[in-house]
């Protein structure tokens, strides 16, 4: 029988989240466990929409409310079958990332989750909390933190 059945991973979208669906794509291979990628967010009105695109310029295209996360999913999950990964579930989450992630671990009775270390030490992490460092605390399973930073 193997370690994990069912591994849970976060992302946001960023290089760093990224490099942690790649690790829980190997982990989940490895272990023939279902991968279950989640995305929370919050979708953008069209007046936050447009002041962020007025700021962003050449960049405002990443602004689209809601889209980021259907965008982030789809790549997490073409680099996670890259990575090895044959059972791919993706899951959009309306909300904050850490209360996010640890429902997801409940709903789908997950036995790791994965996320990436950015925010764990850097100041602000460290007096405000950092996703890895509350799931860690709060989630009630495995944790695999990846350095990606």
């Amino acid at each position: 029988m193997a370690a994990y059945g069912t591994v849970v991973v976060g992302t946001d979208g960023s290089d760093s989240s990224f490099a942690a669906v790649d690790r829980a794509a190997a982990v989940a291979a490895d272990a023939d466990a279902t991968l279950v990628i989640v995305c929370a967010y919050f979708p953008a009105s069209k007046h936050d929409v447009e002041q962020a695109q007025d700021v962003l310029g050449d960049e405002a295209y990443q602004v689209v409310g809601s889209a980021p996360a259907e965008d982030t999913l789809r790549t997490a999950r073409d680099r996670a079958a890259k990575a090895g990964a044959a059972k791919i579930d993706t899951v959009p989450v309306l909300g904050e990332p850490v209360d996010s992630l640890r429902q997801v671990v409940r709903d789908r009775s997950a036995d790791l989750l994965v996320v990436g270390n950015r925010g764990l030490n850097t100041l602000a992490g460290r007096i405000l909390g950092s996703v890895p460092s509350e799931v860690a605390r709060k989630s009630g399973v495995d944790v695999l933190i990846v350095h990606t930073t």
